[in-house]
Parts: C-alpha cells; sequence; structure tokens
C-alpha cells in the first residue's frame, strides 16, 4: 500500500491548495455518482439501494482520503472503510471490472475539476499532483482488489462446499428439499446424469515435470470450463480420473450434451469418454451406478472417447454382464488363441461392417487370403462369419471376450 510522504510540499492550483478545487465533497461525490448511474452501471449493474447507500458512501470516502493524501496525511481507517466495501460487493456478485471502471472514472473527473481552475503558470505542480493522484488511484485499486479477490474465494469456497453436499446428497438418495434451501440450489424435476472417465495427460508420465500438479490442472480446466459452460447448473463431483456430473434434462438435450462433452475433452486436452442415463431426483443413485456400469463397458469394448447413450448400448451392456452367457459367449473365440492373425481379422471384418474389399484392403491382403481366414474362423469356432446368424454369436463373442480379457488384465 502506498504512504504518502507528510513532508512533501503543498501544492497549488491558481495561488489556491489543489484540495480547495475538491473541498465539497458532497458535491462531487453526488456527481460522479450521477456519472456512474450515465455511464459505467447503465444496464442495472449495480441495484439502486447499493448506488444511492453504498456506492455514494464509498465515494465520499475516496474522496476524503484524496484529499487527505494530497495534503499528506494518510487515514487507514478510510481504507479499511474502501476494503470493507470491496469485499461486501463482491459477495453480492458485483463484476470488479465495474468497480475499478467507476475508481478510475471518479478520479479522471476529480482530475477534471483541477484542471478547469488550472493556468499555464501552474504546470509544474499539476505534473506533481498527477503523480500523487497515481500514488493514491493505485492505494485505493489495490485495497479494492485485494479485499473483492479474497471475499471471492471464500464465496466459492462457500458455493463448492454447498454443491459438493447437495451432490453427495443427490447421489447418495439423502437430499431433501430443507437441504436444497440452505445449500441456496434448487432442486429439478429431472437430471440428465453423466459419468466421466478423464485419462491421464501425456505429460502426467512425463519425468520432466510433476505429474500430480499437471493432472491438478487438468482437472482445474475442466471444472472451469464446466462452470463456463453450465454456471450453477451444473452439480458435479469430479476428480483427475473422472467423476459424475448432474445436469437439468430441461437445459441440455442430446446435441448440447454431446457438444459439452467436447468442449471440456478441448479443455482438458485429453479425449474424455463419458456416458449419460436420465433420471428423476429419487432415482439418481441408481442411474449413476448405470452410468458408470455402462462408462465401463464402454472402455473396456472400445475405449472411445465422446458421450454414449444406453439405447445405443444396451446390447453389449446385457452382454457383458457377468453370467453363463458372458462365459459361453467369451468362450466361442477361445478356439482362436493360437491364432491371433484370426482373431484381427475377424475384428477388423467386423469393424467394418463386414465389407470384405475394405478389410482386405486395409490388412493389406488380397480377398482371396481374407475368404480364407474367415472359413478357418468357421472350422475353428464351429460359427461361420459370412451367414447372418454366425456373425451375430462371433460380435457377441468379441464384446464378451473384450470384456474378460479386459477383466483380467485389471486383476
Amino acid at each position: 500500500m502506498t504512504v504518502v510522504d507528510s513532508t512533501r510540499p503543498r501544492l497549488t492550483v491558481s495561488g489556491h491548495p489543489v484540495t480547495t478545487h475538491l473541498r465539497d465533497v458532497t458535491s462531487l461525490s453526488r456527481r460522479m455518482v450521477g456519472h456512474f448511474i450515465e455511464n459505467v452501471a447503465p444496464c442495472g449493474t449495480l441495484p439502486g439501494d447499493a448506488l444511492q447507500g453504498d456506492v455514494t458512501a464509498v465515494t465520499r470516502v475516496c474522496l476524503e482520503l484524496t484529499l487527505s493524501l494530497l495534503d499528506g496525511r494518510g487515514l487507514p481507517e478510510q481504507i479499511e472503510q474502501i476494503g470493507d466495501a470491496a469485499a461486501e460487493w463482491a459477495r453480492e456478485g458485483i463484476p470488479i471490472d465495474t468497480i475499478n471502471h467507476a475508481i478510475h472514472e471518479g478520479f479522471k473527473l476529480g482530475l477534471d475539476a483541477l484542471l478547469t481552475n488550472a493556468s499555464p503558470a501552474d504546470y509544474a505542480d499539476l505534473v506533481t499532483t498527477a503523480r500523487r493522484l497515481l500514488e493514491i488511484l493505485d492505494t485505493i485499486t489495490t485495497t479494492v482488489s485485494m479485499a473483492y479477490v479474497r471475499e471471492y474465494r471464500s464465496v466459492v469456497s462457500e458455493h463448492h462446499t454447498a454443491v459438493h453436499t447437495l451432490t453427495s446428497a443427490l447421489l447418495g438418495g439423502h437430499s431433501t428439499s430443507t437441504m436444497a434451501r440452505e445449500c441456496g440450489i434448487e432442486i429439478v424435476d429431472s437430471y440428465a446424469v453423466l459419468a466421466l472417465a478423464i485419462p491421464p495427460h501425456a505429460d502426467e508420465t512425463s519425468p520432466e515435470v510433476d505429474g500430480k500438479i499437471v493432472a491438478r490442472r487438468k482437472l482445474r480446466r475442466i471444472q472451469a470450463e464446466l462452470a463456463r459452460r453450465c454456471g450453477d447448473r451444473a452439480l458435479s463431483l469430479l476428480s483427475v480420473d473422472g467423476g459424475t456430473v448432474l445436469l437439468p434434462s430441461a437445459d441440455f438435450d442430446d446435441d448440447a450434451l454431446d457438444e459439452l462433452i467436447s468442449q471440456l475433452s478441448a479443455a482438458a486436452r485429453v479425449s474424455i469418454t463419458a456416458t449419460v442415463v436420465p433420471a428423476a431426483p429419487a432415482d439418481i443413485p441408481a442411474a449413476s451406478e448405470q452410468a458408470h456400469d455402462l462408462l465401463d463397458t464402454v472402455q473396456r469394448i472400445s475405449g472411445l472417447g465422446g458421450l454414449h447413450r444406453f439405447n445405443d448400448l444396451a446390447l453389449e451392456f446385457q452382454i457383458t454382464r457377468p453370467g453363463p452367457a458372458r462365459e459361453y459367449l467369451s468362450g466361442i473365440l477361445d478356439p482362436l488363441d493360437e491364432h491371433p492373425e484370426l482373431l484381427e481379422t475377424l475384428r477388423q471384418h467386423i469393424a467394418n461392417n463386414f465389407n470384405r474389399q475394405r478389410t482386405a484392403r486395409l490388412m493389406h491382403m488380397h480377398t482371396n487370403t481374407l475368404d480364407y481366414r474367415l472359413k478357418r474362423v468357421r472350422m475353428l469356432t464351429g460359427f461361420d462369419p459370412t451367414q447372418p446368424s454366425g456373425l451375430w454369436y462371433l460380435t457377441s463373442a468379441l464384446v464378451a471376450r473384450s470384456y474378460r480379457a479386459s477383466s483380467a488384465h485389471s486383476a
């Protein structure tokens, strides 16, 4: 904080102390507030009671502080008043740019009041006065900014705690309307329950940087993008690896959800995989479990990013449920364990929608070679990949086997 030396010579304009032209604090503060209303906050950024009360009072305090510092005196208690006002404005959500713009506009009006009464003979004193005003402006803006940021962080922390509490309650099936009111967050009739898997950023495994710091920065970017895109509508519990997000169904249709996951992936600089299940508040615990089970299925089968829905993966989801059906299906391909080229050919052929020419081209082989390999698959498994019934079983077997292989690997 700037401290003005009281031994500085008194500055004059037209033979009078510069502060003489600013002494009518009541009139000047009224002019400044009127200017703020017309030019700084014309769209209602500041509520009327704030303009008539707090803003007018703080403007007066700033003027009195400026007069004191121009005279070489300092009043710490007035600085504290300005800091207290800035903290209150942070809590009320008044933008910091509006506040700082108003402060600078006020100094411009004050300087204009001095220049109106100045003559060429006052040039030297005006230069010194301008420098002192810059020192005072630095003192005030520093005080306002520090108090505002400190209070804003406190508000954000309180909101984060409230969101965490309500989200945990919804996911645990323990939420109540009373809790929602206490948290200051409205519970809507229906939510899109999203399960997110966030892969590691490439730098997390780099020996040249701290992987934990990279992971935290990745998470902060995701949270900032989520807040920017969804504001207070998003309820989330996220870690560096993933988590759950609840969004009001009425505000986010399918296209909006797809776009949101793309935006979060761009912010994270990794390909996020997500699944979504709609649910009423009472059904959120079951929907969350289903969404995460579906996410697990997507990761084990394909590992592809983007948003996936239950309706698109109902068959795969059912096939991968533990039980005798999954064991039987995954066992169909066991005879191919000793022939990995046949298993890969089958996988590529299914991925290419059974297009022989495309599969042969991508695998750099003649179509006759492809036909021979598919015939060998039939001979070893008992299912013909050139027939619809055989393809259905072989495709299901690949899904079940991928899950089994992934389970064995993770174990």
